[in-house]
């Protein structure tokens, strides 16, 4: 297993990680969320957005409500928040695991309740609170498409 723990000390620094990140992923790739609410997610996927398609980059918002959102561009993003799911059960019901394998980017918040259902092929980051704005991420993998994205990282 891979593993980088970082501290952001802002949410600007937040933003800027997923701004780099989002450089360096190819199409077709699965970023499982993790951490409490106001762990810093949303501003990481804003960031993220922001390089792979920047044409979207105003419209990210948490998607608590609507469950996904859609941020078109050449490489287009799904962003899950399944926080209000209870189980796997509801995201089958729901036809979201469809856009799993898709050629898009899948950024998926409180990707825990996914359990059997999370790809392979993923790279995991953890948000922590760490006292005030600063924040521990934690990304880990122990697949070959995230053990690589890693060591660009």
């Amino acid at each position: 297993m891979s593993r980088l723990v970082i501290i952001s000390n802002s949410p600007q620094e937040t933003y800027d990680l997923g701004r780099r990140l989002g450089i360096l992923l190819p199409a077709s790739f699965f970023l499982a969320l993790q951490g409490e609410l106001g762990g810093g997610k949303t501003c990481f996927t804003r960031g993220l957005v922001a390089a792979v398609s920047p044409e979207s980059a105003h419209m990210v918002a948490s998607p608590t409500f609507a469950i996904m959102n859609e941020y078109p561009g050449q490489t287009p993003i799904y962003h899950f928040d399944f926080y209000r799911l209870t189980s796997p059960h509801e995201i089958v019901e729901l036809g979201f695991e469809d856009y799993f394998t898709t050629n898009g980017i899948c950024v998926a918040e409180w990707s825990e309740r996914l359990e059997q259902l999370l790809p392979v092929d993923h790279l995991r980051i953890t948000f922590e609170h760490a006292g005030d704005d600063l924040r521990k991420i934690t990304m880990e993998s122990d697949s070959t498409k995230g053990n690589s994205m890693l060591e660009m990282f």
